[in-house]
């Protein structure tokens, strides 16, 4: 699944050239090499395509990449994070471009993985987003695992995922607020087609107090740094307010910014914790625009179901994932020793 750790070396990526060309890899490859995948092959597609430092999205691109497939699609040269990534049969993905000189590394975001945000929402059956169509009878053995972040916020990396452009004078403001947990493909629709109702687009995110107040304890995924992140990375988003109140107020319209367009999908809009309509004001302005949510089948709770759903599997790629990564591990750590043996 895409989230910020993934966006982040994007952005590293970009930042090493002129024009990022971005392979996805299908589902058929990534089961045979990892286990089954969280988003649907034209999901990820979609949201590789939403990250602002991609231009070009190649599919279904090799588990292997070979220094043909740089050539097939004109490219100078491979980049990748720091850590090893390695086939089913434990050989590494990159062995042929590193050998052809054509490869460099990116560093990796430490806090956040596609196994960390598994973990996390395998264990969902500890709190409440429960999947409540779940009987109670079910018993799991994964033991309690915390939805805890562990990415230290930084205003280094808010400003590093930030354009840092302010709206002209002429330009038609659009807001939209709301949890963006779990940053997916129909978030980005949404905030696509809020864009194109104006000349830039705002996003409020709630704090996680807020959302717990709201929605229930515990509820948000992410953090809200992570949330953050994951919004600034989307080619349709121009600034954000960390933070946002829950229902839009007066100071939210117009506090820095002059709002034309208060947008709001389609999905059904919870209250606020003293029961009262959280886009009452921007109604009476005559702001509020709904937009009907063009991928309404894809929800933060859905992913979360696909996850439960199908826990065994999940919890055997886990298994699989961690003993991977500590070979992949000891394979880098056996690789340092013999270059200092070699100097």
């Amino acid at each position: 699944m895409m989230h910020y750790g993934h966006a982040n070396a994007l952005r590293q990526a970009k930042a090493m050239g002129d024009v990022l060309v971005v392979g996805v890899h299908s589902d058929a490859d990534i089961e045979k090499n990892k286990g089954p995948t969280v988003m649907k092959e034209k999901e990820r597609y979609a949201a590789v395509a939403s990250c602002k430092w991609v231009d070009l999205v190649v599919p279904n691109a090799p588990y292997n990449t070979t220094v043909e497939i740089l050539r097939e699609y004109n490219i100078d040269f491979c980049v990748h994070g720091d850590d090893i990534t390695t086939m089913a049969d434990g050989t590494d993905c990159y062995q042929a471009v590193k050998e052809a000189g054509l490869y460099k590394e990116c560093k990796r975001t430490l806090g956040v993985s596609t196994t960390d945000m598994i973990s996390r929402m395998l264990s969902m059956p500890h709190n409440n987003h429960t999947h409540r169509e779940l009987s109670s009878s079910v018993k799991f053995n994964t033991p309690q695992l915390t939805a805890i972040s562990h990415v230290l916020p930084t205003s280094m990396r808010i400003v590093q995922f930030s354009d840092g452009k302010e709206p002209k004078a002429t330009d038609r403001v659009v807001y939209a607020d709301g949890t963006f947990d779990l940053f997916h493909v129909g978030h980005m629709e949404f905030l696509k087609q809020a864009k194109s109702l104006g000349d830039f687009l705002i996003v409020g995110i709630h704090d996680d107090q807020t959302v717990n107040d709201v929605k229930g304890p515990h509820h948000s995924l992410m953090s809200l740094n992570e949330r953050v992140l994951s919004v600034l990375s989307c080619r349709y988003v121009d600034e954000v307010i960390i933070g946002a109140p829950y229902s839009v107020t007066e100071d939210v319209l117009n506090t820095g910014f002059s709002v034309k367009i208060v947008a709001h999908g389609s999905t059904t809009t919870k209250v606020d914790v003293d029961g009262s309509d959280p886009y009452k004001i921007p109604k009476e302005h005559g702001l509020y625009v709904e937009i009907d949510s063009p991928n309404s089948s894809l929800t933060t709770q859905s992913i979360i179901n696909r996850i439960i759903e199908n826990r065994l599997l999940f919890e055997e790629r886990q298994k699989r994932k961690n003993a991977k990564a500590i070979l992949e591990i000891q394979k880098k750590t056996h690789k340092y020793e013999r270059t200092v043996i070699v100097v």
